[in-house]
């Protein structure tokens, strides 16, 4: 059987294995690409755009689904029109999981430069979003230093948890390990992008996996 292929839309190997290491936990046989001709953070407009076209017109190889693993989602539509397997990003993935049962949900990222694209992303797959929240700090420098990353997190996670929000998404592949830290952390439950476009290619795919951990560990 041909593997899930993972794709990391930025540069740095790094977060495609922490990424990878979260996605084995229910998809044993996934591979990863990175995208080498990005930057090793994506957090502008430009980037986003820019990844998504290198992703479209690149190579890849065979497998049975694919897993976009950036927050935009950036070449999955294209993706999804080549080639003859389920593509989900996990952007979408989180945004479907979340809303689930009517629930009000909210996003939380570092990339305020983003936030558009984000809104846009969370609107198209249905009513109950209310909206991103943004950290305090420069994106980078945040991913450098982890306790300064989880407080902003945290506190960012506690301001959309009094707007209303009944499901949090930490938005952004690089935060994935962060998002799993602070599950416990945080008054609502964590929906985790990576796991929610996991299950979605085993519901895809028919293809079995381990049962996943509940949303907010």
């Amino acid at each position: 059987m041909k593997p899930v292929l993972l794709i990391n839309p930025n540069s740095s190997e790094r977060t495609t294995e922490d990424m990878l290491a979260i996605v084995r936990q229910h998809l044993p046989d996934v591979r990863g690409w990175t995208n080498v001709d990005a930057p090793r953070m994506i957090t502008a407009p430009e980037a986003l755009l820019a990844a998504g076209e290198q992703i479209a017109m690149s190579v890849l190889p065979p497998a049975r689904a694919v897993i976009v693993a950036a927050f935009g989602d950036p070449g999955a539509t294209a993706l999804e029109k080549t080639l003859n397997v389920p593509v989900i990003g996990i952007g979408a993935a989180s945004a479907r999981a979340a809303r689930q049962g009517g629930s009000a949900f909210a996003v939380v990222t570092t990339t305020p430069k983003l936030a558009p694209a984000i809104d846009a992303l969370m609107q198209a797959q249905g009513a109950g979003y209310l909206g991103c929240f943004l950290t305090d700090g420069e994106p980078e420098e945040l991913l450098t230093d982890q306790a300064r990353l989880d407080a902003a997190l945290i506190y960012a996670c506690n301001v959309a948890a009094k707007a209303g929000a009944q499901r949090i998404i930490i938005g952004g592949g690089p935060l994935a390990t962060a998002a799993i830290r602070i599950a416990k952390q945080v008054p609502v439950p964590l929906v985790q992008p990576l796991v929610a476009a996991s299950q979605e290619v085993v519901a895809r795919t028919g293809h079995s996996a381990p049962p996943a951990p509940d949303e907010s560990q």
